[in-house]
């Protein structure tokens, strides 16, 4: 998903486009890793003085309505990012303190569908939570 996909999928649904919605998504388009509300909020709030929680939150829930953006939970909060733009299966690794993200082509579901023939299976998530190669460095330097 990029930008002009997203703005031409909120047309298409009938919601305007307003500088926020766009500066939301430009913030989204350049970051490329999850987000959190408080995230969009800090890097937002000079241009839009004013700017509340509540407003980044509706915008950040119709754009995941509308599968422009994807949702996650890391400890406790709700992140978001924009949606993979590549249409085969995959799954996620995500970065616990960064949010980067890295593709997994492999999917668990492949093997387990085979041993539940009694469940009719319509869909599934499966997310690897770690840390990047940048930020475990980080980390190993904080315990020393």
């Amino acid at each position: 998903m990029n930008i002009e996909q997203a703005l031409k999928v909120m047309k298409d649904q009938g919601y305007k486009h307003t500088d926020k919605r766009a500066d939301i998504l430009t913030l989204f388009s350049n970051e490329k890793r999850y987000l959190a509300a408080k995230d969009v909020l800090q890097a937002l709030q000079d241009t839009y003085t004013g700017l509340s929680f509540d407003t980044i939150y509706r915008n950040l829930s119709l754009f995941t309505e509308l599968g422009i953006l994807e949702e996650t939970e890391l400890e406790g909060e709700k992140k978001f990012r924009f949606a993979c733009s590549t249409d085969d299966h995959h799954h996620h690794l995500i970065c616990v303190d960064c949010g980067k993200t890295k593709h997994v082509h492999n999917c668990p579901m492949d093997s387990f569908k085979e041993s539940v023939d009694d469940f009719q299976i319509i869909g599934h998530k499966f997310e690897i939570y770690g840390y990047c190669s940048e930020c475990e460095g980080k980390q190993e330097a904080n315990e020393v």
